[in-house]
């Protein structure tokens, strides 16, 4: 065997043993909320289609269309030949939404973070990020070669504490938060963490992919706090967009250095024409339907009331369960009722903290709903 097999093999048996490996189940999914694995047909709590508008006629028939029209892919870097006109369409319509100067798509979110963070800090400057920051987050700030300053979950006083010791040895200052935590479902205090970047002469960076689309009327969680100055609003296109692909939104300056300079831009492939087309056909739906970016979060709230939780603040809700076995059998427990609520596990959360993260949408019916808080009732009533 080569030493790269048996490394491979021995980290495998290692995750095999901690209950921590994955595999990739193939899933087809269908109109509503509805999966399809291994012949069976499930109702799913797992998916980050917040509107349903990945398969809505329009957002589809957009898709084809672009893809007729320009090709199914942009085949070379956006300061090259990939620029394709509807890129620049896109980034018109989401500096509107987000109420900036401009916006530059990337390929991905995780692109976005990876490519933004490195070209605005680097050595001799320093990184403030939360504890639960996604990893694209943390991706970005360790390539940056700045400091990168750890601070407690939604916790201003800590960061407070640490700005007040590391920013003055510092050129820059940045920091990251999610807007929704995706794992969590919680709202970071945008205004108080605004508040305290412009009195340290510090960058705020928001990573809004679980809030566009599903608070306050779409425009994600930066509006609901309109006195926030959120300089580098980021975004996705792949949850509640229903398409693929990731954005930064923020002033002229910013935005156009990002394009000559991001290495996730310049080195990478444009997006394709059918995911921007689909992405400005969610923009429309949104537009013209404001109602349907309530539902998510409604829904989520008639569980967390059915259960006797606190009201959900997004539509992600956790049920942490602390050890992998218990997430793991929780959702085997779950998909045998017809239930399709994936076990999060470390090192996606902290350890001990593995949960089952529930994603709820505008598709899900009310009955369906409460059928599953009075199943999940039943799972922590047994556990206890």
């Amino acid at each position: 065997m080569r030493s790269l097999d048996a490394f491979a093999g021995d980290k495998l048996a290692a995750l095999e043993a901690k209950r921590l490996r994955r595999r990739l189940k193939p899933t087809r999914r269908h109109d509503g909320a509805v999966v399809e694995r291994e012949g069976r047909r499930l109702i799913s709590f797992s998916c980050n289609d917040y509107l349903g508008l990945s398969h809505h006629p329009a957002v589809r028939a957009a898709a084809a269309e672009a893809a007729l029209n320009y090709g199914a892919g942009a085949a070379a870097s956006r300061l090259v030949t990939g620029d394709h006109p509807l890129l620049g369409d896109l980034e018109k319509r989401l500096a509107r939404l987000k109420g900036t100067e401009a916006a530059c798509v990337f390929g991905s979110g995780y692109l976005a973070n990876a490519g933004t963070i490195p070209t605005l800090v680097g050595a001799g400057d320093v990184i403030f990020i939360d504890a639960l920051a996604h990893a694209c987050l943390w991706a970005g700030a360790q390539l940056s070669g700045a400091r990168v300053v750890k601070f407690a979950h939604n916790d201003v006083e800590d960061l407070a504490r640490l700005i007040e010791a590391e920013r003055p040895s510092a050129r820059h200052a940045l920091v990251a938060t999610d807007g929704v935590f995706s794992m969590d479902g919680d709202i970071a205090p945008l205004d108080r963490l605004s508040a305290l970047c412009q009195r340290h002469d510090a960058w705020l960076l928001s990573d809004d992919a679980h809030g566009v689309g599903v608070l306050a009327e779409g425009r994600g969680s930066g509006a609901l706090f309109p006195d926030a100055d959120i300089p580098l609003q980021m975004g996705t296109l792949s949850k509640a967009l229903g398409s693929y692909g990731g954005y930064v939104c923020g002033s002229r300056a910013v935005i156009d250095l990002l394009k000559t300079r991001a290495r996730t831009l310049v080195y990478a492939t444009g997006l394709p024409p059918a995911s921007a087309a689909a992405a400005l056909a969610a923009l429309d739906v949104i537009a013209a339907e404001p109602g349907l970016t309530a539902a998510p979060l409604a829904k989520a709230r008639l569980f967390t009331r059915r259960l006797g939780l606190p009201d959900a603040t997004s539509p992600i809700v956790p049920v942490i369960l602390g050890s992998a076995d218990a997430a793991l059998a929780a959702s085997t427990a779950l998909e045998a009722l017809g239930f399709l609520v994936v076990a999060i596990r470390p090192p996606t959360v902290p350890e001990g903290t593995a949960r089952l993260r529930v994603a709820f949408t505008a598709a899900h019916d009310d009955a369906d709903v409460t059928r599953l808080a009075d199943a999940v009732a039943a799972l922590r009533r047994q556990a206890a």
